[in-house]
């Protein structure tokens, strides 16, 4: 019988030591994979570096940053007129954005018959699985000439007397790439918002409705703050999909190196200015330039995940802050 014991634990021992050896290399593939990735980013961003250090080293970073004049016949080249295009059209998709998906994310969660999810669900999911391109052609031949017609001049009567909504009403400009963001980021930040607030528990819900509160009483004071900071990372997912766009943006944008106060002006953004140039740049300066324009969408993109961090950290803590 102790034979018999001692052969059952030495098989047990065996058998531990196998799957610890299975769990080290299970974490070691893990963690190559994880490393392999930020080696990846690592190697992309030396490369453009390289290609933009002759064009950084002339100009100098600062300037490059802050100048307003592209001009590459006379090698003049300035980012700011791009960076502001870029946040400008950003931040208005955003604000388009932002309230209809958390919106529609409340209702598919909470108030939407089983059915009707899964309708709704479909819908958005459709909206993010249609080319970019695809986005860019409605926005040129269809919500252009609604913005030109009747949006603009609606605006510019109401609101004429403010600075961002002064200027001709052209279609093109700020504003219609705003809003054609906002149709393709939506879809983003709703599917990750749904799978925030599926993740509430239920009995926060229940404890709400319990104490008296009505349906949307609930949402409102039990799980959309509990709820908060998903929701925020939602939103930031959200923006740096709309910072990186390109041919969306591109062809409704108006693609002129500006900076103007109106959001009916027309404008340009990083990536536009990337994928119009690059092709028939050829000088050495004109493509460090445009690999400088690369490296500062890297750093806004950079800044604003650490941003992001920040706020779900102080949203977090306002949460567990509140009585």
């Amino acid at each position: 019988m102790a034979r018999a014991a001692t052969t059952t634990l030495g098989g047990q021992r065996a058998v531990a030591q196998a799957a610890r050896r299975g769990d080290r290399a299970f974490a070691a593939v893990v963690v190559a994979l994880g490393g392999a990735v930020l080696a990846l980013a690592g190697l992309v961003l030396i490369v453009v570096y390289r290609l933009a250090h002759p064009a950084l080293a002339t100009i100098g970073p600062l300037r490059f940053v802050t100048g307003r004049t592209w001009d590459p016949v006379a090698e003049r080249f300035g980012a700011l007129p791009f960076l502001y295009g870029t946040l400008v059209t950003s931040v208005i998709g955003l604000v388009l954005a932002a309230p209809v998906a958390i919106g529609l994310a409340v209702f598919v969660v909470e108030f939407a018959t089983p059915r009707l999810r899964r309708w709704v669900s479909f819908l958005v999911e459709l909206l993010a699985a249609i080319p970019s391109v695809v986005y860019g052609l409605w926005g040129l031949l269809v919500l252009v000439p609604l913005l030109r017609t009747t949006v603009q001049p609606v605006l510019q009567r109401l609101f004429g007397w403010a600075p961002l909504f002064d200027g001709p009403p052209i279609g093109l400009g700020y504003l219609a790439a705003g809003a054609v963001l906002a149709v393709m980021i939506l879809p983003t930040i709703a599917t990750v918002a749904v799978e925030v607030l599926r993740a509430v528990p239920d009995a926060l819900r229940e404890g709400a409705l319990a104490i008296g509160a009505t349906r949307w009483e609930a949402v409102r004071m039990a799980v959309l703050p509990f709820a908060r900071r998903g929701l925020v990372g939602a939103l930031i997912l959200g923006l740096a999909r709309a910072l990186g766009e390109t041919m969306a943006v591109t062809m409704v944008i108006g693609n002129q190196p500006s900076i103007r106060a109106s959001l009916f002006a027309p404008g340009y953004s990083l990536p536009s200015v990337i994928a119009n140039e690059f092709a028939e740049a050829s000088s050495p300066m004109h493509v460090g330039a445009l690999a400088g324009l690369a490296l500062v969408l890297f750093g806004v993109t950079l800044a604003l995940s650490g941003l992001a961090r920040l706020l779900v950290r102080l949203s977090g803590g306002a949460l567990h802050g509140a009585p």
